[in-house]
């Protein structure tokens, strides 16, 4: 009976909003997954594997903190309108075992589809029940086979959810609105922007001969947010090494991220410290994800912590069309507050960034796209 309703409801939705979706948007916390799995393979291998990817802590945060927050469920009748409004959810099933969770995946494949899943697959569904929801199919023959699957596609999985969150961390950030015309200042006088909320300022907007830098502030009573662009022109490529990377950022720590009496937001090399070649809108960067404190150098060149910290995230690129290196960089101070999710944000501003060749590019396109 659960799997006709399930199936009826995901056929119906599939044939009636071929056009304008007017089902409501999926619920629950940004960065929550509900696995849909039977509680047996909860509490055995399978689980571990969702735990050890899915639910991976974070290092490079100050508090133990998940990649994502899981929450079990069987698929039973009584879960099926709860499992229906959640924004990411799995279900996941050895198609071998008989359990609900297996009946339903069963009957959602062809018969040569169902025959390549045994082997271990991960098939994406999104917007099945509603709106702006990430819905993934995950199964196997055996629940050995089970773990195996969740344990290497995992950390792909992982990136799909992230992306889909970060989209709709975007919607959420920006329903108040956009300051374009202050975004429209930063590509006139620096040749580049970024989506800025509508409370953010900027605080300090500097150009030499050989570059820039603009610093966004977003500041409530008990956080704050900073974001900073720095730039160099006529630059190299081969300038950027990850301990450039690390060296320039203190170095303009000590310009954009001071404390209130004295310090700079240095990087703390005590801690984690995460350093990978990443796509950055189409470019090779370098993403740096780590924590700051606040630290002084002593009349002996040393540097002495001050307090106080926080998680960053840094995207350090070469843009070949204006021969610039670019440095984005967003630093987060919650105190009270878990930090994932502001961290989270600023990597939704630092995704929006474009260039001046980019901006008149996209605009080209919309007009050839206006005409047709």
């Amino acid at each position: 009976m659960l799997s006709a309703l399930l199936l009826a409801a995901g056929g119906l939705l599939a044939g009636c909003f071929g056009g304008t979706d007017y089902r409501p948007e999926a619920a629950g916390p940004a960065g929550e997954v509900t696995v849909v799995v039977d509680s047996a393979l909860w509490n055995g291998n399978v689980g571990e594997a969702f735990r050890q990817t899915l639910g991976r802590p974070i290092p490079t945060l100050p508090q133990d903190q998940p990649a994502f927050d899981l929450k079990q469920m069987d698929l039973t009748p009584q879960n099926l309108d709860r499992v229906k409004r959640h924004k990411n959810v799995v279900v996941a099933a050895a198609l071998g075992s008989s359990s609900q969770e297996a009946e339903y995946l069963g009957q959602q494949f062809s018969q040569d589809a169902l025959q390549a899943v045994r082997s271990g697959g991960i098939v994406p569904r999104p917007d099945l029940w509603r709106r702006q929801q990430q819905v993934f199919y995950v199964a196997a023959s055996t629940p050995s086979g089970l773990a195996e699957t969740v344990r290497q596609r995992g950390p792909a999985l992982v990136d799909s959810l992230n992306l889909a969150t970060r989209r709709r961390t975007y919607d959420r950030m920006f329903e108040k609105g956009r300051q374009t015309a202050l975004e429209d200042t930063l590509m006139q006088h620096h040749g580049f922007a970024v989506d800025v909320q509508h409370d953010y300022q900027i605080v300090d907007d500097t150009t030499s001969a050989d570059g820039g830098s603009v610093l966004l502030v977003r500041k409530l009573p008990d956080t704050w947010r900073r974001l900073f662009v720095w730039y160099k022109e006529d630059a190299q490529p081969s300038t950027i090494t990850r301990d450039w990377v690390l060296s320039k950022r203190d170095s303009l720590a000590g310009i954009h991220l001071q404390g209130a009496q004295r310090g700079a937001a240095v990087i703390d090399r005590r801690r984690a410290l995460q350093i990978e070649s990443v796509d950055f809108l189409d470019r090779y960067a370098y993403e740096t994800r780590g924590l700051w404190y606040l630290a002084y150098e002593d009349s002996t060149g040393n540097r002495q912590p001050l307090g106080g910290g926080g998680p960053f995230v840094n995207y350090t690129f070469y843009d070949q069309q204006q021969e610039r290196i670019y440095m984005v960089d967003g630093t987060v101070f919650a105190p009270d507050y878990d930090k994932r999710e502001f961290l989270r944000q600023m990597k939704v501003i630092a995704y929006t960034f474009r260039t001046r060749p980019e901006a008149h590019e996209q605009q080209r396109q919309n007009q050839q796209t206006a005409t047709r």
